[in-house]
């Protein structure tokens, strides 16, 4: 067996399952610490997330004391979702959400798809140190409080044990990775409570010489010692209350008449408590005829049915006024009385086994499915009218707990504030009607897919490019439906091409790029015609689309992606298994791929909008640095990642008739308006330096003409005017950061330059100056604060983080240079701000 099968790649027997080459089972590192978890924190369920192979998604591995149905859209969610469990695997830390509240204000879109008060606490699974899924145990909000300490605490027995268990099934393995889990959860029933046991007992009876023999168990029943039992049924008949001798004789007349008896109650003498507490233990006769040998005789083979033990609760229920009812943790009814049947106007063979709500037309409000789901989700009374289409009123309470729910239903009068009731020979008839439904989604899979449809929709609000829409819907769909295989096409000039594409073979879509949209192929026609195809098998494909080219996946929905009436393109998963798509996944997928569409639609011109603004920006900038004698001088300008990708920082090198003019400044701010200025800015310092303005007084008139512009942005600027022929400097410098002097020796330092204002606060501002001297071989640098400046971190440490790459990069070469100056920047994938830099070698 391959060594990742200390969990299942793929559907196999609930048995076989899970089974590793030394014989363990995932079940069995799972089973006993899930249920001592659920025990120690006084819990009602518990859930084991173990990651997927492809580590996209934690998958539900173990399930305890909650309907797997309930559950059935939060059985694989995405490693990087906004979900408690999904958090505490990311951070390796506990987590714990007291109510509803708490789970509302970290995790509202968890929220929307199961709107119920409970408490979770959420701890990671680890193996040899590593998180390899996370344990959960709920915990109803009606409890007395517990804090996250103590949440801890009761959580740590359950941890270490299931640790210690997962490094047992995983040893001799090279790394913990092999702990993964791709299969359907695995469910466990909680230890029930110790009911009083049931007797059976068998007895033949000849009925033609009223013989009877019994073994030990119906004996025991009956009160008698076989050492003084004669054997004949008058034996049994003294035992037996003389108010029953009837029912007990006849159980001989049914078996003569029909060959059969079928429940036969009696009472019979009780002395096991002592004579001052003698009484009567109520026993049940079933039993069917045979003929004996020959056909000689006619015996009754029959069993006793220690009817204390809790058969005659039933009875006891069947003399309620009101209607009792019992569902199984599913929903389905395992129990009705003769009053509920009469209440909900069916019989009991039409409800045993199924929803109510399915059967009986009248409850068919989704609204009365999610009082269920709300009892077994919070393990809390719940309660509910009901309108029968007579117009009657019946009130419902739900008594749950971790095995089931019981039911109660009982005619009431109507609520405050109910519609009248129409008047006689009105043709329309009172539909049902449900008091203060809870709010939120109507069905578990509808609150799943709420779920993805929000999370979703949260996620593409942040996605700025077509990139990034791509990426966030691949990071969604692939582990929140199971997928394996995402391919995204984009519409352009009647004909397709894929943007994004995650899990195919190398080389497998190269023959269908740029494809017309009259080619014989699913994805094309779901664009065509608007409407999601799905294909469940290669079978339910090769019908429709025979000589399809096929991979190794088993099963497709093909999604046209349709934004504001116009054709976007297609979006193709794949699974790695046959599947059955459900109405309401069908449903999600649709809503999911619109979403998607508008996201793509919103990036495309977004894209395009930002491609003239990097037009803009470009015209705005230097196209190319003057040669200098005894200077190589080189620029780097990056856009921020967040709006438009223009602002306002710029440097520029000015030929003055004292020498060269070294300019870098930053205008607030990122926008068109922002660019507009700093175009402004940058042409008042070329002007002013190429007047032989001394640098003081080329700061000063740039500082009054932005104060005269009223544009209501400030910009900062570090203006150094020097002479190359003697190395010597003068430096002014207003608001912006401090330059950095690489020595020839390689030390590099922060000049501490001598500063004023920010540009445009006070027009009347004096600027001072400061004399530099630069040796040969020094590099110089400026830059903007975009350079240096991260969130959670001081500038101070930015700066000195720099000087350290400008200290110890060879000089050798600018270019090199300035590219390893920016390199962190350039890799960041957020970056707040512009970055601008300009290196002078004085040579």
């Amino acid at each position: 067996m391959d060594e990742a099968a200390a969990v299942p790649d793929g559907p196999r027997s609930a048995a076989g399952r899970s089974r590793d080459g030394a014989g363990g089972r995932i079940e069995d590192a799972l089973t006993d610490p899930l249920v001592q978890a659920v025990r120690d924190l006084g819990g009602y369920g518990g859930l084991v997330y173990l990651r997927s192979r492809d580590r996209r998604s934690l998958v539900l591995a173990m399930i305890t004391g909650v309907p797997r149905s309930l559950l059935r859209s939060w059985w694989r969610v995405p490693v990087g979702g906004a979900l408690p469990m999904a958090e505490a695997y990311r951070r390796d830390e506990t987590l714990w959400l007291p109510d509803e509240h708490a789970t509302m204000v970290r995790f509202p879109h968890f929220t929307a798809g199961l709107p119920y008060s409970f408490g979770s606490a959420y701890q990671p699974v680890r193996t040899r140190g590593e998180a390899v899924g996370v344990l959960v145990v709920l915990r109803s909000a009606a409890r007395d409080p517990m804090d996250g300490e103590a949440v801890g605490l009761a959580l740590r027995p359950a941890e270490r044990a299931m640790e210690e268990r997962l490094d047992r099934l995983v040893a001799g393995r090279p790394a913990a990775h092999h702990v993964e889990y791709d299969d359907e959860p695995i469910s466990v029933r909680l230890p029930t409570p110790a009911a009083h046991p049931v007797r059976v007992g068998l007895i033949d009876w000849d009925l033609d010489s009223d013989r009877c023999t019994a073994d030990d168990d119906a004996l025991a029943l009956l009160g008698l010692d076989r050492s003084a039992y004669g054997g004949t049924i008058a034996d049994v008949e003294a035992r037996v209350s003389p108010d029953d001798l009837h029912e007990l004789r006849e159980s001989r007349h049914d078996a003569l008449a029909d060959g059969r008896v079928r429940s036969r109650h009696f009472r019979v003498l009780d002395e096991s408590r002592g004579e001052e507490k003698t009484g009567y233990r109520p026993v049940e006769l079933w039993g069917h005829l045979v003929q004996g040998g020959a056909g000689s005789a006619r015996i009754l083979v029959g069993a006793l049915v220690d009817a204390g033990g809790g058969l005659t609760a039933a009875e006891a229920a069947e003399r309620l006024p009101d209607g009792l009812f019992s569902l199984d943790q599913d929903g389905r009814l395992t129990y009705a009385n003769r009053r509920c049947e009469e209440l909900l106007g069916s019989g009991r063979e039409d409800l045993f086994g199924r929803y109510p709500w399915e059967v009986v037309t009248w409850l068919r409000d989704p609204a009365y499915e999610d009082r269920y789901r709300a009892a077994m989700l919070s393990q809390e009374q719940v309660s509910f009218l009901v309108r029968r289409p007579d117009g009657n009123w019946l009130s419902f309470v739900l008594f749950p707990d971790v095995h089931g729910l019981t039911g109660r239903v009982f005619p009431t009068g109507p609520p405050t504030g109910a519609e009248p009731e129409p008047e006689a020979g009105s043709a329309a008839a009172p539909g049902p009607t449900a008091v203060a439904p809870p709010p939120g989604p109507v069905a578990a899979a509808r609150a799943g897919a709420l779920y993805h449809v929000v999370q979703m929709a949260s996620v593409l609000t942040e996605a700025v490019t077509v990139q990034d829409v791509c990426r966030a819907v691949s990071e969604q769909l692939l582990p929140a439906f199971g997928a394996r295989e995402l391919a995204l096409y984009t519409v352009h000039e009647g004909r397709m091409y894929l943007l994004w594409e995650s899990g195919y073979p190398e080389g497998f879509l190269t023959p269908f790029e740029g494809v017309t949209l009259d080619t014989h192929l699913p994805g094309v026609h779901a664009l065509t015609t608007r409407l999601p195809l799905f294909f469940e098998s290669p079978e339910d494909l090769s019908l429709a689309y025979p000589g399809i080219t096929l991979d190794r996946m088993q099963a497709w929905s093909f999604l046209p992606l349709i934004a504001s009436g116009r054709s976007v393109g297609s979006c193709i998963l794949g699974w790695d298994a046959p599947h059955r798509f459900t109405p309401d996944e069908r449903s999600a997928l649709t809503a999911l791929s619109g979403l998607a569409a508008q996201a793509m639609e919103r990036a495309r011109l977004y894209d395009s909008e930002s491609a003239v603004a990097r037009g803009l920006q470009e015209g705005l900038l230097p196209h190319r640095l003057p040669i200098v004698e005894g200077l190589r001088t080189t620029g780097r300008y990056l856009p921020g990642t967040q709006g438009m990708a223009i602002g306002g920082d710029w440097y520029d090198v000015i030929t003055t008739g004292r020498g060269v003019a070294l300019v870098i400044g930053d205008v607030e701010g990122h926008s068109v308006g922002a660019a507009a200025v700093m175009g402004q800015l940058r042409s008042a310092v070329h002007a002013f330096a190429a007047s032989e303005r001394p640098p003081q007084e080329v700061i000063t008139h740039t500082n009054r003409l932005l104060s005269e512009l009223e544009s209501d942005v400030f910009a900062t600027c570090c203006y150094i005017e020097l002479d190359p022929a003697t190395g010597r400097a003068l430096a002014v410098r207003a608001g912006h950061p401090p330059p950095l002097l690489r020595h020839p020796d390689g030390r590099a330092e922060t000049l501490d330059l001598a500063g004023g204002v920010m540009l445009g606060v006070q027009p009347d501002s004096v600027y001072p100056v400061t004399a530099l001297a630069l040796a040969p071989g020094s590099v110089l640098a400026l830059y903007t604060d975009g350079l240096v400046e991260r969130p959670g971190s001081d500038i101070e440490t930015g700066i000195d983080a720099v000087r350290h790459r400008l200290s110890e990069t060879p000089a050798d070469s600018v270019e090199h240079l300035a590219d390893r100056l920016v390199g962190t920047a350039r890799q960041a994938r957020e970056r707040p701000d512009d970055v601008a830099l300009l290196l002078t070698a004085y040579r």
